[in-house]
């Protein structure tokens, strides 16, 4: 039975009798380990999450599932995915160091203590870019939460994420505690199926494209999702040129840009302007000329300004003989002169792959209208950047940008979601706030996994005059 006491037949008729089947048998499972998980004390669910995150997270396993994953989906960098193992490794961290279980956190000034309890069932909606990260990070924050998690994979790499969920499940095991803590959906993972899962569950982490997300909304239970992206970042005159030309090919090439975090955009000061373009070539750009920008169009979006996925995450050369043309074999990425910003201008939409545009501007006001104009074609509320020293720089551009993040002089796809050399939470899922849709604008981590209880006691009375409260528009002649 569901949790809303109908069956799965009479409330999913689109279900075939296999996929109403193992639902039903993932949810029977999933409530019999949330009864054994929600006991557990604080010292076993460290070593739980030490124990799975170490069972995907160690080079030689995560280069397999690399491998595996590539190979499945035919998206990706062998090279720069492995490093998505440390980001294993810094969500561990985060939630290590945090309380889960009994109380969580003393406020003695206001009489308060917070006690953690658990989610529940959780259904997290895995993306085909991140098969192997994602359910590793999401197990770490339920487990610690004492949560149980239902993966629903990606059609196209299912194998891979059923891969990593079995491999902590053995982690489980070894530990002597239920694996179906951790299960994951084996027939046809499709739309109807991850639906029926999101209605079912008690809370959803859905991380994924937009499509995904808006009907994982309508299932009508809580859910985490992300939005869409459009990384732009400011260029201004007082940059290092080469950190930021560095740390642009960086956040471009991680993963052949696969990531919403993939810088599409930089905006950069006049004055700068051409050795800025000559740096990024010296650390593996290729300028295209027009010929061969007209024909990276048409490989990339059809006549409806439809993004085309056979140009998604492949590497630069590739990219490249994709739309008809030859670069060197040692070019990293492509890059473009941005023709104009705005729905009609395509290069200004989300790229997804190795390909970025350039923009130039004057004055800094003018720079904050690029921004602001580039968000509105698509990316708000996710994420953007500046290479500046100057703080009344960074500052106004804090003020300006309709983004949930802001990376100062680092590579975006590789801090934003959290890194060793900043302060983020640890994360695989970026929330999006209002700007996207989504119903949090910070990186979702373990206290998103968690419910809270507060308990108050009673303290000094805390109640300021009304003189204080309404300052100069208090008039005691109006109170008698």
């Amino acid at each position: 039975m569901s949790k809303n006491n109908s069956s799965f037949k009479e409330k999913y008729p689109d279900l075939t009798d296999e996929q109403i089947y193992e639902l039903e048998e993932v949810f029977a499972k999933a409530r019999i380990a949330f009864k054994e998980i929600e006991t557990f004390d604080q010292e076993k669910v460290d070593r739980l999450i030490r124990a799975v995150a170490w069972s995907v997270a160690n080079k030689k396993t995560f280069e397999e599932l690399v491998r595996f994953g590539i190979e499945e989906t035919g998206l990706g960098d062998p090279v720069t995915r492995m490093n998505k193992r440390f980001k294993i490794r810094g969500v561990l961290r985060d939630a290590l160091r945090q309380k889960s279980v009994g109380v969580v956190k003393e406020m003695p000034e206001k009489g308060i203590k917070i006690y953690g309890k658990p989610a529940g069932i959780v259904a997290s909606l895995v993306p085909t870019t991140n098969p192997d990260l994602t359910p590793a990070g999401t197990a770490i924050n339920a487990i610690k939460a004492r949560d149980v998690v239902i993966f629903s994979p990606h059609p196209r790499s299912k194998n891979t994420t059923y891969k990593t969920v079995e491999l902590m499940r053995e982690a489980l095991r070894k530990e002597g505690v239920n694996p179906d803590i951790l299960q994951c959906l084996k027939g046809n993972p499709n739309k109807a199926m991850s639906m029926a899962l999101a209605a079912e569950a008690d809370l959803v982490m859905a991380t994924g494209g937009q499509n995904v997300v808006r009907r994982t909304y309508k299932a009508g239970t809580p859910a985490y999702g992300v939005g869409a992206g459009n990384s732009t970042m400011v260029i201004d005159e007082t940059a290092d040129i080469k950190e930021a030309a560095m740390n642009t090919m960086l956040s471009k090439t991680s993963d052949f840009g696969s990531g919403c975090s993939a810088d599409g955009n930089l905006i950069i000061q006049e004055s700068i302007f051409d050795d800025m373009v000559e740096e990024l070539i010296n650390v593996g750009g290729y300028l295209a000329n027009e010929e061969e920008k007209a024909a990276l169009k048409k490989v990339m979006w059809d006549e409806n300004g439809k993004r085309l996925a056979d140009t998604v995450a492949i590497a630069a050369p590739e990219l490249a003989r994709k739309a008809g043309f030859e670069i060197p074999e040692d070019r990293k990425f492509i890059m473009v002169m941005g023709d104009g910003i705005g729905k009609e201008h395509l290069f200004s939409h989300e790229k997804l792959t190795t390909l970025l545009a350039l923009y130039k501007y004057g004055d800094f006001e003018e720079a904050l209208a690029m921004v602001r104009d580039i968000f509105e074609v698509g990316g708000k509320g996710h994420s953007c950047g500046i290479y500046s020293f100057d703080e009344d720089h960074i500052h106004r551009h804090a003020l300006n940008a309709p983004v949930s993040r802001i990376m100062v002089r680092q590579p975006n796809s590789r801090a934003n979601a959290g890194s060793f050399t900043n302060g983020m939470p640890m994360t695989s899922s970026l929330g999006c706030g209002t700007w996207g849709g989504n119903i949090t604008s910070e990186n979702v981590s373990l206290k998103h996994y968690m419910n809270f209880t507060w308990v108050s006691v009673p303290i000094p009375e805390d109640r300021p005059s009304d003189e204080e409260l309404f300052g100069e528009f208090y008039d005691p002649e109006l109170e008698k």
